[in-house]
């Protein structure tokens, strides 16, 4: 019987590992979702003597990405901000991860800027506090302050029809 025990933990593993594999990584569980979202104050990019709350945002739907000047997918997604951008349905804050001033500024002086408004989190403590995992990552935050969704990796046009802008709409109507 005890020859067995080396065999069971092995078909345990190889399940957990075969589970684990079959799960898509932009679905990771967030805890803070149906939460309020961490508040905080941060300077804006472009003024960094102007201060930003998220306070200032109470009383509407909002979107926070979280970016950086050095972020690959950002890149990918930028095109899909600036397309929703246009289409001024949701206002989409900026928060510009352990990145430079100079560096974030330039990247959206080439790039175009889908943001209403741009803070930065040099230090990353308020991406520590959201549970950013890595850039980009996307909340939608209600009018309440409550965190609604998380967006692990970019922003797609497919994950924004399907998910994302039904969820703004039906924020919004309450």
């Amino acid at each position: 019987m005890m020859r067995f025990w080396p065999f069971a933990a092995f078909v345990a593993l190889a399940g957990f590992l075969y589970v684990g594999l079959s799960l898509d990584p932009h679905e990771v569980p967030s805890p803070l979702i149906n939460k309020p979202a961490p508040a905080f104050t941060l300077p804006q990019l472009h003024d960094p003597a102007k201060m930003f709350s998220s306070q200032d945002m109470k009383g509407q739907v909002w979107l926070l990405n979280v970016w950086a000047s050095w972020c690959v997918s950002c890149k990918e997604e930028h095109p899909v901000l600036l397309s929703l951008a246009q289409q001024n349905i949701v206002p989409i804050l900026g928060l510009d991860y352990k990145d430079k001033n100079e560096d974030g500024e330039a990247w959206l002086r080439s790039g175009g800027n889908p943001y209403t408004l741009v803070a930065t989190d040099k230090d990353g403590r308020v991406g520590i506090n959201y549970g950013v995992y890595g850039v980009p990552e996307t909340y939608v935050i209600d009018k309440q302050g409550v965190i609604r969704y998380k967006q692990i990796g970019a922003v797609t046009r497919e994950n924004l029809q399907k998910k994302i802008l039904p969820l703004i709409a039906e924020l919004q109507a309450k």
